[in-house]
């Protein structure tokens, strides 16, 4: 008889988990899963561990911490990781944990639904199924799977507030999908692991996500340095455009010279930075400014996170944003 695959499951709390209480939705806890998981129990050896029960809007880098921790301690004793989380901040999550495991050496597949478990339309039971079948897969890397589709953790961006297909994949293709065949995967869109399974969870939280708009003040880069940040991600307007009336380019210029990390990506969800096309963006590469290219918004502030709690120098973060860790970017 096949032995059946060993899956932990990480619970950190989401609507997955919530119960209406008297002003709303209200956190729950990992009792409210235990229908589902009795039901798997005939597919799979299913373990449990709760690290914390909260809105995910109220997840900290410091509980992305927690999270790496608890899969890196785990990582040994099974097959694969599910991770149930909040939807409104789980492609942060998922990002971050991407660059924090480096090397990970088993599937991690964060999940979560639109409508708690105790609904009897709840799309929890089907997200979970999908996270469940990508976790015993044997695909090392980190997931998020929603709606029938897995996709890499560090392309994941919510687009829907509301609506069951939540998540999409940005700039790349599903990692896997369910069809009439099962858990069917896409190997040409699969994460590249090399080297070691690695616990890096040093980051630093003095990064800021600037989205530019007409008029804005250079001023605002003089502000951003008074306070500390160290790491600014600006999501400038189409391929990269930056005003440059107004003095525009002054407080980029001048943050960098400060040492500050200025990365730029665009407003627009899908296609790419690219600065080399329009002037003002070379003008950007010429006094420091890195690329953003085709990365989320998400990715490229936990990439610039998790740089900066590193220890890296301005350059090595540049070489570092030059080059896709685990399908960031494309290459």
């Amino acid at each position: 008889m096949e032995r059946k695959a060993r899956i932990l499951l990480i619970t950190t709390g989401g609507t997955i988990v919530s119960r209406q209480g008297a002003e709303g939705l209200e956190p729950g806890g990992p009792q409210e899963l235990e229908q589902t998981l009795q039901n798997f129990a005939a597919y799979y050896e299913v373990g449990l561990r709760d690290i914390f029960c909260l809105d995910s809007s109220n997840i900290r880098p410091e509980e992305w911490q927690a999270i790496a921790r608890a899969v890196y301690e785990e990582r040994g004793k099974w097959d694969g990781i599910v991770i149930t989380h909040g939807t409104d901040t789980m492609a942060y999550s998922a990002s971050a944990l991407t660059f924090m495991l480096p090397g990970i050496d088993l599937p991690v597949v964060f999940t979560g639904s639109q409508l708690p478990m105790q609904h009897i339309l709840s799309d929890g039971p089907d997200n979970l199924r999908t996270a469940f079948a990508m976790a015993a897969s044997g695909v090392p890397g980190v997931f998020l799977a929603f709606d029938r589709k897995v996709m890499l953790g560090c392309r994941a961006v919510k687009v829907r507030a509301s609506g069951f297909s939540a998540f999409e994949s940005i700039n790349a293709g599903y990692v896997a999908y369910v069809t009439d065949r099962g858990l069917t995967l896409n190997k040409d869109c699969l994460p590249v692991v090399s080297g070691p399974a690695a616990l890096r969870t040093d980051i630093s939280k003095n990064v800021f996500l600037l989205k530019l708009t007409p008029g804005l003040s250079p001023e605002i880069f003089d502000a951003l340095a008074g306070m500390g940040y160290r790491g600014v991600v600006i999501e400038a307007f189409g391929l990269g455009g930056i005003n440059v009336l107004n003095r525009g380019l002054q407080g980029i210029r001048r943050a960098v010279e400060m040492g500050i990390s200025v990365v730029v990506t665009t407003q627009c969800l899908y296609d790419s930075a690219n600065l080399r096309v329009y002037q003002v963006g070379s003008r950007l590469l010429d006094m420091g400014v890195i690329q953003g290219f085709d990365m989320t918004s998400e990715a490229a502030m936990t990439k610039l996170m998790w740089a900066l709690g590193q220890k890296m120098t301005p350059e090595e973060i540049k070489k570092l944003f030059a080059k896709s860790i685990a399908g960031e970017i494309t290459a």
